[in-house]
């Protein structure tokens, strides 16, 4: 399906409009209603509790953003819901809550975490939080299977890749070779067939999202956060996804 003109109508703020100093963390309420105050789509990550619900929250693991550790998949919602970020009041959000929260006033773009292992259980809870919500909501992932799921669990939402050039480093490196490849020349269209792309502004200019601009497929970048990114993001893509300023 071609891609709604509001995935692009707008900046996105990523994780919402945070801002450490303020007390205003990422993937929070409060950087959620930062970002509605000020106009701006949101993207968000989500993760899947003990107790197969979709919440907000970027990393596999408490530790960098909360004083608890330990995996996210091994508590409970109700758990999670007493566990406050650092330096702030927000809880971990269940997605429905989020979503809820921003009410459709601005566009959010929720990206859907994965193992890369075949489990499908967040991507379903996804497709049913958002299940008959008129809100402007678009879905996608990093994981090409998840992107193709999505046509039959959720359809009619925009779906779409994020992606970037390279993926011999950090949590990448341990995926066979082929994949790597797949993923950053986005080898896998033709099967996973999104709506619209997510690509590393530090990856700008390339070949594949050039490509898939040139056939009319809306390419945003992440993540923008310098005067150089912003340049980059204003030639080569539709819509930036930004962190760290105010546009």
């Amino acid at each position: 399906m071609p891609a709604p003109s509001w995935l692009t109508a707008q900046p996105v703020a990523h994780r919402g409009l945070h801002v450490a100093a303020n007390r205003v963390l990422e993937n929070t309420p409060g950087a959620a209603l930062a970002a509605v105050a000020r106009g701006f789509a949101i993207e968000c990550d989500v993760q899947l509790t003990a107790d197969g619900e979709a919440v907000v929250f970027h990393d596999f693991t408490l530790d960098r953003l909360t004083g608890e550790s330990g995996r996210i998949d091994a508590r409970t919602v109700a758990a999670l819901a007493g566990i406050a970020f650092h330096d702030s009041d927000d809880r971990i959000p269940t997605l429905g809550a989020f979503l809820d929260l921003i009410g459709g006033r601005v566009p959010v773009v929720v990206e859907i975490k994965s193992g890369f292992d075949g489990n499908l259980a967040l991507t379903r809870r996804v497709a049913e939080v958002v299940a008959g919500r008129d809100d402007p909501i678009a879905l996608m992932s990093f994981d090409p299977a998840i992107v193709e799921a999505l046509a039959e669990l959720a359809p009619g939402r925009p779906r779409g890749i994020t992606a970037e050039a390279n993926y011999d480093h950090g949590e990448w490196a341990r995926l066979p070779a082929a994949m790597q490849k797949s993923l950053g020349h986005l080898l896998h269209m033709e099967r996973s067939r999104p709506d619209f792309i997510a690509w590393h502004v530090k990856d700008l200019p390339h070949a594949a999202p050039n490509m898939v601009r040139y056939f009319g497929m809306p390419v945003l970048t992440w993540t923008v956060r310098t005067p150089e990114d912003r340049e980059t993001a204003m030639k080569y893509a539709d819509q930036m996804i930004f962190e760290g300023f105010v546009p």
